[in-house]
């Protein structure tokens, strides 16, 4: 329990952040208000969940599609509510979550390549190669957290 408590403060900082974030991507997707507010309330689901699974010790991939199909599975839980919007407003929810550091790393690593003496070369690519990998795999966790809950619930209405 007091490592719950204890925990707390890193979980609504992620959350805040999370939901700031999405408020953000909602903004850039032009929603309107009402789904604005949902954007941002998936966003902080998205960044706790995350956050409490990566204080866990599972892989980054691994929370984020926990986190993703959390998302997914409140949204359609929300359908009457949030109608045809419902899977776009997920995914605002999930942007946040996008690895942008590892790929800011894996770019910024590949173009070093390019230098006219390059130190490490083997490492570079080795490291340049490992954060883009993550990117690739945190990204497909994350359409797989979104998409698979939908695909249950019509697997079962059939």
């Amino acid at each position: 329990m007091n490592a719950l408590l204890a925990a707390a403060p890193h979980v609504l900082h992620q959350a805040f952040f999370g939901a700031l974030a999405a408020w953000g991507f909602g903004i850039l997707f032009n929603f309107g208000r009402r789904c604005l507010v949902w954007a941002t309330a998936f966003g902080a689901v998205a960044l706790a969940v995350r956050t409490v699974a990566l204080d866990a010790h599972w892989s980054l991939e691994a929370a984020s599609f926990a986190a993703a199909f959390v998302t997914a599975s409140l949204a359609l839980g929300f359908r009457d509510r949030l109608g045809a919007a419902m899977e776009t407003i997920a995914l605002a929810g999930c942007i946040p979550m996008i690895p942008g550091a590892f790929f800011g790393n894996a770019l910024l690593g590949f173009f070093s390549l390019t230098a006219p003496d390059v130190v490490d070369v083997e490492m570079t690519v080795f490291e340049s190669l490992r954060a883009f990998l993550r990117v690739i795999f945190t990204l497909g966790a994350i359409g797989a957290g979104l998409a698979v809950p939908a695909h249950l619930v019509k697997a079962r209405r059939t």
